[in-house]
Order: C-alpha cells, then sequence, then structure tokens
C-alpha cells in the first residue's frame, strides 16, 4: 500500500475511533450522573459501566494501535522527502560547482586571445561582467588566436521530482493493523462484558 493511500485509510480510523472514544466520554459521564442520582446506582447499573468500561478500553486500544502505526508511517514519509530534497540539493550544488568550473576556463581561454562560443561568453558575461571585460581586455593581447568548442553540451531539460509526491508514492513500510469497524469494536467488547457479567 502507498503511504498516501495508508495515511487516507487510517485517517479516517482515527477519526471515527475518536468521535466514538468522545461519545464513550459523554455516555460514561450521563451514567454517573444516573449512578450518582438514583438510590442504589452503583448496583442497579453495574452491568451497565462494566460494558461501558470494556467498550472504552477496546476503543482506546484500537485507536492507540492506529495512532502508533500513523506516527512510524509519518516517519517514514518524512525520511522519505527528505532524502529525495538532499539528493537534488546535491545534484544542484554538483551542478553549480561544474558550471563553475566551465566559466572559470572560458575566461582562461579568452584571457589567451582564444575564440570561444559566444553562448559561452554570454555565460561568463552573465555570470560576472568585469570578469568578462578583464578576460577580454587581457586577451587582447595575446598573439595566438585558438579557438575552442563550447564547454556546454545540448543540456537536457532536467525535471526534478516533488520530495513530498515521491514520499506520498512511496511504498509503506509495513502493512498496517486490520481495519476494524469501530462498530464491530464496540460490539466485541459488549459481547465481552456480556459474557463477563453472566
Amino acid at each position: 500500500m502507498k503511504i498516501e493511500e495508508a495515511r487516507r485509510t487510517y485517517n479516517l480510523q482515527i477519526k471515527s475511533y475518536h468521535e466514538k472514544q468522545l461519545a464513550l466520554a459523554k455516555q460514561k459521564k450521563e451514567l454517573e450522573h444516573k449512578i450518582n442520582t438514583t438510590p442504589d446506582g452503583s448496583n442497579l447499573f453495574a452491568k451497565e459501566a462494566a460494558t461501558l468500561e470494556l467498550t472504552s478500553q477496546a476503543v482506546n486500544t484500537k485507536l492507540d494501535e492506529y495512532k502508533g502505526y500513523m506516527e512510524k508511517l509519518l516517519e517514514q514519509w518524512s525520511a522519505t522527502a527528505n532524502m529525495v530534497s538532499a539528493e537534488q540539493q546535491g545534484d544542484a550544488m554538483k551542478e553549480y560547482a561544474e558550471d563553475m568550473g566551465k566559466i572559470m576556463e572560458v575566461a582562461r581561454r579568452i584571457m589567451k586571445g582564444g575564440i570561444v562560443p559566444a553562448a559561452d561568453e554570454k555565460k561568463l558575461m552573465e555570470f560576472s561582467m568585469e570578469m568578462y571585460q578583464a578576460a577580454k581586455n587581457i586577451g587582447v593581447m595575446a598573439k595566438e588566436k585558438e579557438e575552442y568548442d563550447t564547454l556546454w553540451q545540448e543540456e537536457e531539460e532536467k525535471v526534478s521530482e516533488d520530495p513530498m509526491e515521491v514520499a506520498d508514492n512511496a511504498e509503506a513500510f509495513a502493512e498496517g493493523p486490520d481495519i476494524v469497524d469501530v462498530a464491530d469494536t464496540v460490539a466485541a467488547a459488549t459481547a465481552q462484558a456480556d459474557m463477563a457479567t453472566e
């Protein structure tokens, strides 16, 4: 399962379990009020209180399981996005260093009186007009006029990946916990409470 798909799936689970958790907390509060305001309320509502407690524990356990998986999934997503971003930065730095070397070589060739392609001269001008003018002035005094080929080959258009998109489409580190509908968890806890109180 892709990370983005897993995130969506488990976010829905967390949301439904959280909503049920809030509803159970409200039920507990109402039951406590009934127990406190009814004579012998703790005996009368003991089964209901036990069922509610077991149901609440089951919902909380499953919610914690989903949250734990989601935290690990987000860590994986973040690590993947950061790795792609770091690779792109490394590539950009390498490309910049290569371009700087080429620009310096163009300046050196011009200073020696060489004839370089117009595109190479333009790149030197764009980098530093002062360096270009100094190279041209020094080059005028040179006696030899060697002709050079361009240092920049046809540059293909580089398409950089979006680190977040790469992270979204990465495979999840592990299969997540079973998807159990909150109603099924509540039903199982209620059945367990019924068996325990008989």
